[in-house]
C-alpha cells in the first residue's frame, strides 16, 4: 500500500477496564478490511486479545499492535489493556504514539482508570478523541458522561455529535457538524447507513448543542468566528479545520458517540481520526543526547532522509525469537542492517521487518520515519532502548514504570524444572519492565514482584502453561519501605592494613527525612555533597554516593529499601596513598549502617486508590468492610441506582477482596485500585511485622 507519512495515524485507543476498547478495535478492523468476520471479546474471539489468558478473562493484557487502512489514512493502532496492574503497557504505549481516543463507558463516564490512563496520555501531550460507547446500555447518559470528562479529567470535551435517543432507544447519531440524523443498519453489521434530515422532536436540543459547539471552535479560526457572530451559514470545511487546529494544540477533544457492540458510531469516529488527529510529521520535533554527555542536546525530525533514531518501546517473546516492536523517529530502517544500540554501546542487527497485525504478520523491506514496526534479530536490546545509526549515536528519554507493591516466592518442582524456570523468569524480565525478580539469599527461595495480584497471577500462569515448568507458589507479600522520622549524623571509617597498599576511606554524613510536595515521602532518595576543599578528593564522591546507594537498598529494620531521605556528605579525609573508591564506598555502607539506628526508622506500605461501585443496598455493609480494612472513605455519590464509594486502602488488606466483595454484593459490586502513596504503619502493625521478619 503507498505510504505517505502526512497520511499516517499512530493511535492509542485507552480507557477503563469493560468501557469496550477491544470491541471498538475489532470493528475498527472489520471495517479497514484488516478482518472478514466480527470478533468478539465475550466470546473469546477478539482478533487483538489473542492469548489464551486474555481471551479466557476477557480483559487486554498486553497492548497489541496493528496497521490497517482507513480511506486514503494508514492507521498505526495500538489496543491497551484497562485494568491497573498493566499500567505498563499503557505507558510504553503512549509514549511512542502521536495520540489517542479514549473511550468512556456512557452508563459510567469517567471511572477510575480512566483518570490514570488520561493522565499518562497528557503526560505526552497526546491529542485525544473521546468516544462515548454503550449507548445502548441501560443508565447511558450521553450529557453525564461529557460532564464526567470535563469536571473530572480537566478536559474540553466539544461535541461533534450527539446520541438519538439511549439505551433501548438508542437508534443512531446526530453529526452537529453536517446537520444530519445518521442511522445505522445491524443487519449489515453498520457497514451501511443512510442519513436523514433531522427530527422535529430533536430542533431545539441540536440547536442548543451545535451553539455550543460553535462557540467552543470559533477562537480558532477568524473566518469561523466571522461568520458565527452575524448568524451567517457556516462552512462544513472551517469547521472542520477549527476542530483540528484546538485539536491538535491540546485545547479541545472532540467528543464522538455510538456503540461498538451493535456497530453505531465507529466509522464517523475513523473519519475523526484521519481528520484531526496529528501526522507524525505534525508532531513537536523530540530532543535526545550524546551518550557520553547527556548536556549535549540532539534534535530528532521526522524526516526519513536523516539518520536513524528509533525507540524499542516493547519485547515480545515468539517461537521464532524474539520480536522487537520500534518507532521509529527519524531516517530510514532497512532490513539486514547492522545498527547501534546507544545505551549499551553495542552494535546489532536486524534481520527482518515485519508491519504487525495482532498475531499475525506481513513482511516489509524497509520502514521510515513516523512508522511503528516489529523486527527480529537483536539480541541485547531492553524496553526504552535507542536504537540508531552506527556514525550518529543518539539517545532518546527513556520509558519510567512505577515500582512494583506485590511480591511471592515462586521454586520449581524439580532441577529440570529449575533450569526451566530461569530461562522463563529471564523472558518475562525481558518482555515486562514492571516485573522483577531476585533470589533471597536467607531463604534461598526466588521472589517475584508485580503491579497487582492479578499481574502475578497472570505471569505465573504463562510460566506453567506456555513455559510448561511446574512451580510452587508462596502467599503474595506486600513490598514495605523504609523511612526515618529525626535528622541524624554518624561517620564511617574503612581501614585496613594488609602489608603494602592499605585501604582508607573515611566520611561524615547527615540524614534527613524528604518529603513530596503532598507530605508524604518522597519515593526517592536525595544526596548532595557539601565538601568544600580538600577534606575528600572530587574523584571519590561518586563512590560515596554508590555506597549510600547500596546501604540505602537494605534499610535498618527489616532489609526493606529507605524511601524519602536525603544523605548530605558534610565532612571526611583521606590517605595519599592507602584512599580508593573502594575504600570510600565501604565507608559510606558503614556511615549509613550507623546512621539509620539513630535516625527514628519507621516501616511504610503502600497504600491503594480504591474505587467501589456497589448496590445502594449493600453500601453500609461494603463501607463498613472498607472500614474494617484500616481504609480511609474519601468520596461517596450516587450513581443511578448504584452507589460509588473512594477510598484509600493499605494493599496489606485487599488480598483476596475481590471474593470478599462479590460475597458482599451478591456478585454485583466491582472495584478498582491503583497504587496512590507510601505511609506509616501503625505500630502495633509494624510490631507484628517485624516480630515476623
Amino acid at each position: 500500500m503507498p505510504r505517505s507519512i502526512e497520511k499516517v495515524r499512530n493511535i492509542g485507543i485507552m480507557a477503563h477496564i469493560d468501557a469496550g476498547k477491544t470491541t471498538v478495535t475489532e470493528r475498527i478492523l472489520y471495517y479497514t478490511g484488516k478482518t472478514y468476520k466480527m470478533g468478539e471479546v465475550h466470546e473469546g474471539t477478539a482478533v487483538m486479545d489473542y492469548l489464551a489468558e486474555e481471551q479466557e478473562r476477557g480483559i487486554t493484557i498486553t497492548s497489541a499492535a496493528t496497521s490497517c487502512q482507513w480511506k486514503d489514512w494508514t492507521l498505526n493502532l495500538i489496543d491497551t489493556p484497562g485494568h491497573v496492574d498493566f499500567t505498563a503497557e499503557v505507558e510504553r504505549s503512549l509514549r511512542v504514539l502521536d495520540s489517542a481516543v479514549a473511550v468512556f463507558d456512557a452508563s459510567e463516564g469517567v471511572q477510575a482508570q480512566s483518570e490514570t490512563v488520561w493522565r499518562q496520555g497528557q503526560k505526552y501531550k497526546l491529542p485525544c478523541l473521546c468516544f462515548v460507547n454503550k449507548m445502548d446500555k441501560t443508565g447511558a447518559d450521553f450529557e453525564m458522561s461529557v460532564n464526567s470528562i470535563r469536571d473530572k479529567l480537566l478536559a474540553n470535551p466539544v461535541c461533534l455529535q450527539i446520541p438519538i435517543g439511549a439505551d433501548n432507544g438508542f437508534k443512531g447519531i446526530i453529526d452537529l457538524v453536517g446537520l444530519k440524523a445518521v442511522y445505522y443498519k445491524a443487519e449489515k453489521l453498520g457497514a451501511s447507513f443512510e442519513e436523514k434530515d433531522i427530527p422535529e422532536s430533536m430542533a431545539d436540543e441540536v440547536g442548543k448543542w451545535r451553539h455550543d459547539m460553535l462557540e467552543a471552535l470559533a477562537e480558532f479560526d477568524e473566518e469561523l468566528m466571522e461568520q458565527y457572530v452575524h448568524d451567517e451559514p457556516i462552512d462544513e470545511g472551517l469547521i472542520h479545520k477549527a476542530v483540528r487546529i484546538g485539536t491538535l494544540a491540546g485545547k479541545i477533544h472532540p467528543v464522538f458517540c455510538g456503540s461498538a457492540l451493535k456497530y453505531i458510531g465507529v466509522q464517523r469516529l475513523l473519519d475523526g481520526v484521519g481528520r484531526y488527529l496529528p501526522s507524525p510529521y505534525e508532531k513537536p520535533d523530540i530532543e535526545g543526547h550524546l551518550p557520553t554527555d547527556a548536556k549535549k542536546l540532539i534534535t530528532v525530525k521526522c524526516d526519513p532522509k536523516k539518520s536513524l533514531v528509533a525507540l524499542a518501546f516493547k519485547i515480545m517473546n515468539d517461537k521464532h525469537g524474539d520480536l522487537y516492536f520500534l518507532r521509529i523517529y527519524q531516517g530510514t530502517l532497512k532490513s539486514g542492517t547492522r545498527i547501534l544500540n546507544a545505551n549499551k554501546n553495542s552494535k546489532e542487527n536486524i534481520t527482518r521487518l515485519f508491519r504487525m497485525h495482532a498475531g499475525s504478520r506481513e513482511i516489509v523491506d524497509s520502514v521510515k520515519a513516523g512508522d511503528i514496526i516489529a523486527c527480529i534479530g537483536l539480541k541485547d536490546t531492553y524496553t526504552g532502548d535507542t536504537i540508531c545509526d552506527t556514525k550518529n549515536p543518539v539517545i532518546l528519554e527513556s520509558i519510567t514504570f512505577p515500582e512494583t507493591v506485590i511480591s511471592m516466592s515462586i521454586e520449581p518442582f524439580s532441577a529440570v524444572d529449575k533450569e526451566k524456570l530461569a530461562q522463563a523468569l529471564t523472558v518475562l524480565r525481558k518482555e515486562d519492565p514492571t516485573f522483577k525478580c531476585k533470589l533471597d539469599v536467607e531463604t534461598g527461595q526466588t521472589i517475584i514482584s508485580g503491579m497487582g495480584e492479578l499481574h502475578l497471577e497472570v505471569l505465573q500462569h504463562r510460566i506453567v502453561r506456555d513455559m510448561k515448568v511446574n512451580v510452587r507458589i508462596g502467599k503474595p507479600k506486600v513490598a514495605y519501605r523504609e523511612a526515618i522520622t529525626q535528622v541524624s549524623q554518624a561517620e564511617g571509617k574503612f581501614i585496613r592494613q594488609t602489608g603494602g597498599r592499605g585501604q582508607y576511606g573515611h566520611v561524615v554524613i547527615t540524614i534527613e527525612p524528604l518529603l513530596d510536595e503532598t507530605g508524604h515521602y518522597a519515593k526517592e532518595v536525595a544526596f548532595e555533597s557539601k565538601i568544600i576543599g580538600g577534606n575528600i578528593p572530587r574523584e571519590y564522591i561518586p563512590a560515596v554516593q554508590s555506597g549510600v546507594k547500596e546501604a540505602l537498598a537494605s534499610g535498618e529494620l527489616a532489609g526493606y529499601p529507605v524511601v524519602g531521605a536525603k544523605v548530605t556528605l558534610i565532612d571526611g579525609s583521606y590517605h595519599q596513598v592507602d584512599s580508593s573508591e573502594i575504600a570510600f564506598e565501604q565507608a559510606a555502607i558503614l556511615a549509613i549502617q550507623n546512621v539509620l539506628k539513630e535516625a527514628g526508622p519507621v516501616l511504610l506500605e503502600p497504600v491503594m486508590k480504591l474505587e467501589v461501585v456497589v448496590p445502594q443496598a449493600d453500601y453500609g455493609a461494603v463501607q463498613g468492610n472498607i472500614i474494617g480494612k484500616r481504609g480511609m472513605i474519601t468520596d461517596t455519590w450516587v450513581h443511578g441506582n448504584m452507589r460509588v464509594i473512594d477510598a484509600k486502602v493499605p494493599l496489606a488488606e485487599m488480598f483476596g477482596y475481590s471474593s470478599e466483595l462479590r460475597g458482599v454484593t451478591s456478585g454485583r459490586g466491582n472495584f478498582v485500585m491503583e497504587p496512590s502513596t507510601y505511609e506509616r504503619v501503625p505500630e502495633q502493625i509494624s510490631e507484628k511485622i517485624l516480630s515476623g521478619y
